[in-house]
C-alpha cells in the first residue's frame, strides 16, 4: 500500500477517534458540530500535506505537478471515504438522536413562521407550491424535506462529495506551495 494512502487512513482514524471521544465525554452532537467539522477539515489538509511531503521525500526521480496532485488525492480520497462511511454509521447507530433533534427544531421554527401572517406570506412567496397548500400541508412538505436532508445516508453522501471536492482543491494548492516554496521547483 502506498504511503499516501496509509497517511490518509491514519488521519481518518484519528478524526474518528476525536469524534468518538467528543461523544464519549458527553458533549452533544449539536454543540460539537462546528468544532468537529473544523477538525475534520484540518485533518484532511494534514493528511494531504503529510502524505505528499513523505512521498516527495521518498521519490528518487523528479515528479511533475500532475503526479503530485495525484499523490495528494491518494491521501485525501481514502480519508474522505472512511470518514463519510463513519459519518453514516455515527448518525444512524451511535447518535440517532441528533437527527430527531434537528427535525424537532425545524418543526418548532416552522410553527413560529406559520403563526406569524407576515412570515407565512413571505414563505409562500419563496415557494410557488405553498401558495395553494394549507398550513398542515406546508408543515408536512417542509418536515419531509428536513427529514431527508438530515437522514444519515444523505449526510454521509453530502460529506463524501464535500470532502472529495475539498481534497481536490487542497491537493492542487498544496502541490503549488510544495513546488514553489518547499521544494523550489518551476
Amino acid at each position: 500500500m502506498r504511503i499516501t494512502v496509509k497517511v490518509g487512513i491514519l488521519f481518518a482514524i484519528g478524526w474518528i477517534l476525536v469524534k468518538l471521544s467528543i461523544f464519549g465525554v458527553g458533549i452533544t452532537s449539536e454543540d460539537s458540530l462546528k468544532p468537529s467539522l473544523l477538525i475534520n477539515m484540518l485533518f484532511l489538509i494534514l493528511a494531504i500535506t503529510v502524505g505528499l511531503y513523505i512521498q516527495k521525500r521518498r521519490d528518487t526521480e523528479e515528479s511533475n505537478a500532475l503526479r503530485d496532485i495525484k499523490n495528494g488525492l491518494s491521501a485525501g480520497v481514502p480519508y474522505a471515504i472512511l470518514v463519510s462511511v463513519f459519518i453514516y454509521f455515527y448518525y444512524s447507530k451511535i447518535d440517532p438522536d441528533f437527527t430527531k433533534h434537528k427535525i424537532a427544531e425545524s418543526s418548532f421554527e416552522l410553527k413560529k413562521v406559520l403563526e406569524n401572517p407576515a412570515k407565512l406570506k413571505k414563505l409562500k412567496e419563496t415557494n410557488p407550491d405553498f401558495e395553494v397548500m394549507t398550513e398542515k400541508q406546508i408543515t408536512k412538505a417542509v418536515l419531509k424535506n428536513t427529514a431527508g436532508a438530515y437522514n444519515p445516508k444523505s449526510t454521509g453522501i453530502m460529506a463524501l462529495a464535500a470532502m472529495l471536492l475539498y481534497s481536490t482543491i487542497n491537493s492542487v494548492l498544496i502541490t503549488v506551495v510544495f513546488r514553489k516554496v518547499v521544494f523550489r521547483q518551476k
